[in-house]
């Protein structure tokens, strides 16, 4: 992997703003500089600002593909995940990309071992943690699957298998990804007395459950309502029966949420429902949906359900800890034709969004001319008794 020279540093910063499918046509006007090497380092850059502020800020580190930055964790999910290795004295990356999540181990952790198939990869990511003058990492460009049983002294395996197959198709079914951990999990609990798999955010939970029964814990992890990780923390030995999921809320405005829950709890639990809306309205976060606390949440946190398949829920009290988007209702209208007709006439603009509902948010602003933007959002959803109706509010901003 080629170093950031002194030249190319220069190059990029005094071409940070310009386009660069013209800066690249324009090579021939920088001899001397490998300006396709360099407009590749700039656009990747350009894509981690936000996800790797830390590695952005530092001009002297090299990233070997935008498919590695791209599919690496962000600073802020490898910090979460530190928390997991907080009493690990030897952490084991088996697939270990870019470096992000092993950079962010070797903080907490006395020995880092990094294992990379791709040599790009690996070099780029040796380069980069002695130009983070990081000393407890060590690395092997190897192949997880014929090095991991030859250690002795691991006490948690980090593994994130690829997503891509060999035509760099994506796949989900961890059968298909690779390492596969199915074949691979028996080998690794007999070396090391904990497995942390992070694993596709479009797998089932309950499903997951079945196909790795030593779990004791996952953690859904969403990073501005999106959900980027899905982790599952298997233990050799376990005595906990029932694993305990964790929702992790990383808000837009800096706040950390946590939710808590079981799937048997889920199942025992009866919330109340509403017929009629009522002061405030939530929208549960990512991490919630994702992890199926559908009932959980309104039973916990005290609030109404709108329907058994909407997951939108109401309360005249305003909860401000709920995990997610809370709003305040000014109005809400059943849905019917006539309203389609006349609605935009008094609300022209408005953020939609539908929950169990017949239209899609492009049909909705196609039946009745609303345009997209604003600060008005408009919920479409069904009641309990099956009432159709859209719901006006604004949003609240939490201090």
């Amino acid at each position: 992997m080629m170093p950031i020279t002194e030249n190319v540093r220069t190059f990029m910063l005094e071409h940070a703003e310009d386009d660069l499918s013209r800066l690249l046509l324009s090579a021939a006007r920088y001899p001397g500089i490998d300006v396709p090497f360099a407009v590749e380092q700039m656009a990747i850059r350009r894509h981690i600002h936000d996800k790797l502020p830390t590695w952005y800020a530092n001009d002297a580190l090299v990233f070997p593909s935008k498919l590695a930055a791209e599919q690496c964790s962000s600073e802020q999910t490898a910090r979460y995940k530190q928390q997991l290795m907080k009493d690990a004295r030897h952490v084991c990356d088996l697939t270990g990309g870019l470096g992000i999540d092993a950079h962010s181990f070797s903080s907490v952790a006395e020995q880092v071992t990094y294992i990379e198939r791709s040599k790009t990869c690996y070099d780029a990511a040796m380069y980069n943690f002695s130009v983070l003058e990081v000393q407890n990492i060590t690395g092997y460009n190897d192949d997880a699957e014929r090095l991991a049983p030859t250690f002795s002294d691991v006490d948690v395996y980090y593994i994130d298998p690829s997503r891509r197959n060999e035509n760099h198709a994506r796949v989900v079914a961890l059968s298909d990804c690779r390492p596969d951990l199915l074949v691979l999990m028996p080998v690794l609990l007999d070396k090391a007395p904990q497995v942390i798999a992070k694993l596709s955010p479009m797998l089932d939970v309950s499903h997951t459950l079945a196909a790795l029964p030593e779990t004791t814990e996952v953690h859904v992890v969403s990073v501005r309502n999106e959900c980027k990780e899905l982790l599952f923390v298997t233990t050799r030995n376990r005595t906990e029966t029932v694993p305990v999921i964790h929702c992790v809320c990383f808000t837009a405005d800096g706040r950390e949420q946590h939710f808590r829950f079981t799937l048997p709890e889920e199942r025992a639990c009866t919330p109340t429902f509403s017929n009629d809306m009522q002061t405030y309205l939530y929208e549960p976060d990512a991490s919630i949906l994702k992890a199926g606390a559908y009932k959980q949440i309104a039973v916990r946190l005290g609030v109404n359900k709108l329907h058994v398949s909407s997951h939108l829920y109401t309360s005249d009290r305003l909860v401000t800890d709920f995990p997610g988007r809370i709003f305040r209702v000014d109005d809400w209208f059943p849905f019917n034709g006539r309203l389609c007709r006349t609605i935009a006439r008094t609300i022209p603009q408005a953020n939609i969004a539908v929950r169990n509902f017949p239209l899609s948010v492009s049909e909705l602003r196609q039946r009745t001319g609303i345009a997209d933007g604003g600060d008005i959002y408009l919920f479409a959803t069904t009641m309990a008794e099956g009432r159709k109706v859209i719901v006006r509010c604004k949003k609240c901003e939490l201090q």
